[in-house]
C-alpha cells in the first residue's frame, strides 16, 4: 500500500485510465488496440499520433474523413491532425487578422495567400508523411499534419491515451509519431489481432529533442 500511495498522483489516474479503457473494451468484445504514450521519463505524451497498417502491405478500405484546422487566437487549431492518405482538410480563419498560410513539406506543399473567414480553398492531402504549416503575418504560427496509408488511425489525450478499433482479424504493425520526437521516423511494433479476443494493448515511450536554447538576451 505503501508504495502505491508514494507515487505522484499523475501516474496512478494515467494508469487507471489505460486499465478502465482496456476493461470497458474487453467487455463489449470488441478488436483493436488501447495504446498508451508516454516521454523517456514516463509522463504521459499527447497529441501523438497512432496508427495501425496491415503487415503484409494489403490494400486497405478508404472511408475517408474531412478535417478542419481552424486559425483562431493566432493559433493553428488543433496542433496535431491526422488524416487518411486523399483526405479534405478546411483552414477557416476565425481570428480577426488575415492570415498567408503555407506549407514547404514534400508530402503536400501549398500557399494560401492572405485571407480571412472560409475564403480559403480547402487542400486535398494525397501523399503520406508529415506536412508542416506556418504563417508567413505570424512566425509563431506553426502545426502538423500527418498523413497516414490507413483508415485505422488516432490521437493520444491528455492521459496520453487512445483506442483503435480494426474490425478485421490478422497481423499489423501498430505505429507511433509526435512531432517533437527524437529522429522523427515512428516507432513500430506488431500487433496480432484475432476474431473474439480481448483487445489488446500496447505502452511506447519516446524520446523527445531537447528543448531549444533560449535566445541571448
Amino acid at each position: 500500500m505503501t508504495a502505491i500511495t508514494c507515487l505522484p498522483m499523475v501516474y496512478i489516474r494515467r494508469a487507471a485510465v489505460f486499465l478502465l479503457l482496456a476493461a470497458a473494451s474487453c467487455a463489449a468484445s470488441a478488436s483493436g488496440v488501447a495504446v498508451q504514450v508516454s516521454d523517456s521519463a514516463g509522463n504521459p505524451l499527447p497529441d501523438t499520433v497512432v496508427y495501425v497498417e496491415a503487415e503484409s502491405g494489403a490494400a486497405l478500405p478508404k472511408p475517408l474523413k474531412s478535417a478542419e484546422i481552424e486559425q483562431k487566437g493566432l493559433k493553428f487549431i488543433p496542433l496535431v491532425t491526422v488524416v487518411q492518405v486523399g483526405s479534405r482538410i478546411d483552414f477557416p480563419n476565425n481570428d480577426r487578422v488575415r492570415h498567408h498560410i503555407y506549407s514547404f513539406s514534400p508530402a503536400h506543399k501549398f500557399d494560401q495567400k492572405l485571407y480571412s473567414g472560409t475564403s480559403a480553398s480547402p487542400q486535398i492531402f494525397d501523399k503520406a508523411g508529415v506536412v508542416v504549416l506556418g504563417c508567413n503575418i505570424h512566425d509563431k504560427m506553426v502545426a502538423y499534419i500527418r498523413v497516414v496509408e490507413t483508415p485505422y488511425y488516432g490521437k493520444t489525450d491528455a492521459a496520453g491515451v487512445v483506442r483503435i478499433d480494426v474490425p478485421a482479424s490478422g497481423k499489423y504493425v501498430l505505429k507511433v509519431w509526435h512531432y517533437n520526437m527524437a529522429g522523427g521516423q515512428p516507432q513500430e511494433q506488431p500487433l496480432a489481432l484475432k476474431a473474439g479476443d480481448a483487445l489488446a494493448t500496447a505502452t511506447f515511450r519516446l524520446a523527445l529533442k531537447p528543448p531549444a536554447a533560449e535566445a541571448a538576451l
